[in-house]
């Protein structure tokens, strides 16, 4: 796996997306946000690509 495709748990893609966790789901429930990638029934992680192309899209095209 490379580093595109590694996966983010939620403290570190809140780190990087700086919004509450509560804003995250909510926006994940709209469809802004990108959906988690189920590891466990009590774990989740979202790719690392995903979060790239959400913070260029965010930041009009631009790469963060």
């Amino acid at each position: 796996m490379n580093t595109a495709d590694s996966l983010l748990r939620l403290p570190e893609v809140l780190k990087i997306v700086p919004v509450s966790r509560a804003t995250w789901y909510e926006d994940i429930k709209s469809g802004r946000f990108p959906a988690q990638v189920t590891l466990g029934p009590r774990i989740a992680a979202w790719r690392r690509s995903d979060i790239e192309r959400l913070l260029a899209s965010l930041n009009g095209g631009e790469c963060a």
